[in-house]
Order: C-alpha cells, then sequence, then structure tokens
C-alpha cells in the first residue's frame, strides 16, 4: 500500500497498478466518498481506500438498487461463491451484475441484447432463472472435471436465448473491469509438479503425450481431451511452439472449453454454444492476450469481444423511464 497524492486529495492504493488501474480506483474512491462512505477497510495489515468496510457487506452498495432484490432471490436459488473482494469498488463481478442484470430483468431484454449478439432473436425465459445465471459452471451438463467449492471454470454469466432460426442457445460471458491481464494456468507453478510435467512443449507435442500437463496429469481436469476433439476448432495451434496457456490464454481457453463441451453433451438442450468478453473500453491491458487467442482460434465466430460502452449504447437505444436512471448510473460509476 502507499499514499498518493492526486489533485490535492490523498488516496490509499496498491503500490502496484498500472495508469488506467490508477484513473479507475481514483475515479471509483471519489464515488465511494460522494455516495457511500469515506470510511477505508484494513486487507492484509494496510488500509485501502478503495474497499468498503466489512459492515456495508450484506447491503451490497456496490450494486444498482432496483436489482438487490433480483440479486438475492437468484443466489438463493443458484447459489454461488460471492468473490471476497465483492465489496471492492473495482469488483469485476460485481460490475458484471451491474451491466446485465437491469437489462435481464427489463421488457426489452433481448432487442438490446441483440444489439450486442446479432444472432440472439430472444430470451429464453424458460431456461436457467429466466434465461440467465450468474457465475454459470458446467454442472449437470459438460466435462471439464475441474469444479471445486473454491475454484474452477465458471462464465460470469450464462444467456439462453432463441436465434433467428428458433435453435435454442447459450451464450456464455466474461466480464473484466480493470484487470490487466486474464487469469493464467497455476499448474506450472504447483509444488507437485514432477520431472515429466513439462510446460515448455509445444501444444501439438501436449496433445500428443497429455500426461506432461500438470492439469491433465494429476488434477485429471479434461482440457486436453476436449481440445483433443476440438483441434480443428484452435486452428492455428501448429504455430505454437510451447503451452499456449501459461500466460493469459489460459482463461480463455478454459471458458471456450466450457462452452465446446456443453454444446457436445447430448444431455443438454442447447444447440448452438459460445463465448464472449466484456471489458471496460479503456482496458487496452487486455488486448494482447485477446489478440494472440483471436490468432489461435483464426478469428473463430464462436468467440467475441465486445465492451461495456457497447451495452450501454445499445440499451440506450431503447431506453425509457424504467431505464434512463440506470443508463445514467452505470457510466457515472464506471467512468465510461
Amino acid at each position: 500500500m502507499k499514499v498518493f497524492t492526486i489533485d490535492g486529495k490523498d488516496y490509499k492504493l496498491p503500490n502496484s497498478l498500472n495508469a488506467f488501474q490508477q484513473e479507475m480506483y481514483v475515479h471509483l474512491i471519489n464515488w465511494k466518498w460522494r455516495y457511500i462512505t469515506r470510511e477505508s477497510c484494513k486487507d492484509g495489515g494496510y488500509q485501502y481506500d478503495a474497499i468498503l468496510p466489512d459492515s456495508y457487506a450484506d447491503k451490497y452498495p456496490m450494486l444498482y438498487p432496483d436489482i438487490i432484490d433480483a440479486f438475492k432471490m437468484h443466489l438463493q436459488k443458484y447459489p454461488f461463491r460471492v468473490h471476497k473482494y465483492f465489496n471492492h469498488m473495482a469488483s469485476s463481478q460485481a460490475a458484471n451484475i451491474n451491466l446485465f442484470l437491469p437489462i435481464l430483468l427489463h421488457r426489452n431484454a433481448s432487442a438490446i441484447l441483440g444489439m450486442v449478439k446479432p444472432d440472439l432473436a430472444r430470451i429464453a425465459q424458460s431456461q436457467l432463472d429466466n434465461g440467465y445465471r450468474i457465475e454459470f459452471c458446467d454442472e449437470p451438463f459438460g466435462n471439464l472435471n475441474d469444479k471445486t467449492n473454491v475454484s474452477g471454470t465458471d462464465a460470469d454469466i450464462a444467456i439462453a436465448y432463441y436465434n433467428h432460426q428458433e435453435e435454442l442457445c447459450l451464450w456464455l460471458v466474461e466480464h473484466k473491469l480493470t484487470e490487466k491481464e486474464f487469469t493464467d494456468c497455476g499448474g506450472y507453478k504447483s509444488k507437485g509438479r514432477q520431472a515429466r510435467h513439462d510446460c515448455s512443449k509445444s501444444f501439438s507435442e501436449l496433445l500428443a503425450d497429455k500426461r506432461s500437463c500438470y492439469y491433465h496429469d494429476v488434477c485429471k481436469f479434461n482440457y486436453w481431451n476436449i481440445t483433443e476433439a476440438n483441434r480443428t476448432f484452435f486452428a492455428n495451434h501448429a504455430y505454437q511452439a510451447s503451452c499456449p496457456f501459461q500466460g493469459g490464454m489460459n482463461q480463455l481457453w478454459r471458458n471456450q472449453l466450457l462452452a465446446l463441451s456443453i454444446e457436445q453433451d447430448n444431455r443438454q438442450p442447447y444447440q448452438h454454444v459460445s463465448f464472449s468478453v466484456v471489458k471496460h473500453p479503456r482496458n487496452t491491458h487486455l488486448d494482447k492476450s485477446l489478440g494472440a487467442y483471436r490468432d489461435l482460434i483464426a478469428n473463430n465466430p464462436k468467440f467475441s469481444v465486445f465492451t461495456s460502452a457497447d451495452v450501454i449504447h445499445a440499451a440506450a437505444m431503447f431506453a425509457d423511464a424504467s431505464l434512463d436512471q440506470w443508463i445514467g448510473w452505470y457510466p457515472a460509476l464506471y467512468d465510461l
């Protein structure tokens, strides 16, 4: 932690923030001071201005007020892990809920989201919880075999819909706010690794000898089995000189495997499953990994990227009194 003096004000911030993160943290702290509290929170022995005090945890001050009751009911119906830093002003989990829930609860949800995802004709409200589920994992479908109480692959939100051919589809979305990178692979850092777990092998070599991957050999995750079954999806894998999933592409790969495994599971009703990333429009730090992943899959249309500003713009086109306040609130909070 370090105290930064910016525009005559002192801010207690992490000392490893990049320029975009610092800009957003200062904006979010100013919003917190104005609308919630000036109290800071102690974490790891240090006080941080961007974290709300524990006394606010059950009040959900980071959520848009009109969605709190729906959020609580959804959490009761589909219990999921609320992140440790949900009451951090830069919580990506809270920002994701603030972005999608006001739309999904609105009568024009299909038209609004169809502006962002053109094949979406109408929300399938009979699926999941009125067409959506927060922190969606593959249960009871799919077979990644990596889900535990504290870890595993999930999508920040899943939306069930019918396309223009009346086929039932599922849309998995990963949301990023201020993160400088996607979650990377933890297997190559595990203390349980042995000599045979060689992360320097190429994509093709790992497909040929999956025991070289700690996740496959020890954890029994099905990442490489599903990848092998879908090797044509990763069209440019031959150009990968070493495992491409040690860096930021790891999270993209796992979420894509989640989508592919659900789509190919005969027990589930979805005919098409796609995966997208939505990010803050000024967060360019994710672009390198996104570009590398697009190259790996040869820009396959089952993966797409859009921004939170795109969503707000789409909502504004169908605005009415019940959305106008949120359309002003979200950009003000997240500095769009």
